[in-house]
């Protein structure tokens, strides 16, 4: 099932920077093998792309680099979630199976067939996910070696209004949803989070979505790998549900290099 498009590309930033800054699922790019197994048309899977990829989170991603006293280093999936997300758990652990969303989709954000009964996830779970998984690992296995810590900051965007999909969707949405975790997230990230957010309309936590990414070697077990989601309400910087960003973004990516400096010490 080869792609074109290779699956993530790390980039590197200054050699003592503690921080990644992930970008999962800001592509719309899903390779030809992978799109003849989703049952939808082409124009049903546009508009599921537009409600499902966090768009621009690339973009700023870069720009709050660029801006940072000490640059990150940036992981970036360059495919679709709709090819693997590689956030979820690959297994019966995923909250989001529940929905058809755990690792490899079979429902739409509208809870539509994406993929069809009985599909195998396996072939996608072993051609993209572990890879993904691996060199994740690898990069920050990197930043504890050369730093001896390392601070994972997810990025992120979510609509204004709640898809069907979501498990927890009645909470508040506020402008920047912070995602924590109890092991990986000490109180002081959150803090600084909140404070280089300050101007960005307000900040809340874990709500509508929580948790935090890390590698599965590391979660859990090693409280020197932090860990922290940014979700952007996306009214804030982009016309949803795909359209192109605004002026918001400016803003936004100087309140991300806010958060660099802040945790790189």
């Amino acid at each position: 099932m080869p792609s074109a498009t290779p699956s993530h590309t790390l980039l590197p930033g200054a050699p003592d920077s503690p921080v990644i800054l992930h970008v999962p699922h800001s592509s719309r790019e899903i390779p030809e093998a992978v799109r003849e197994g989703l049952v939808i048309d082409d124009a049903a899977l546009e508009r599921e792309l537009d409600h499902i990829t966090d768009a621009h989170t690339a973009e700023l991603a870069e720009s709050a680099a660029r801006l940072s006293g000490l640059a990150p280093w940036r992981f970036v999936n360059r495919l679709s979630r709709l090819v693997v997300d590689p956030e979820r758990f690959p297994d019966e652990r995923e909250e989001m199976l529940a929905v058809g969303m755990g690792a490899v989709y079979t429902r739409t954000t509208h809870r539509g067939v994406l993929r069809p009964a009985g599909f195998d996830p396996g072939p996608l779970i072993e051609r993209y996910f572990r890879p993904y998984a691996r060199a994740m690992t690898e990069a920050v296995a990197g930043r504890l070696a050369a730093v001896g810590r390392v601070v994972i900051i997810d990025v992120h965007s979510y609509p204004s209004v709640a898809l069907p999909y979501e498990l927890h969707g009645a909470g508040p949405r506020p402008p920047v949803c912070l995602g924590t975790d109890s092991f990986h997230t000490p109180p002081e990230l959150t803090a600084a989070a909140r404070d280089a957010f300050a101007d960005c309309g307000g900040t809340g936590v874990d709500s509508p979505f929580g948790g935090a990414y890390v590698p599965l070697e590391f979660y859990g077990r090693d409280a020197r790998v932090g860990a922290l989601m940014v979700e952007i309400r996306r009214d804030t910087y982009m016309t949803e549900p795909g359209g192109p960003a605004g002026p918001g973004l400016t803003g936004l990516a100087s309140a991300l290099a806010a958060l660099v400096d802040a945790v790189t010490g």
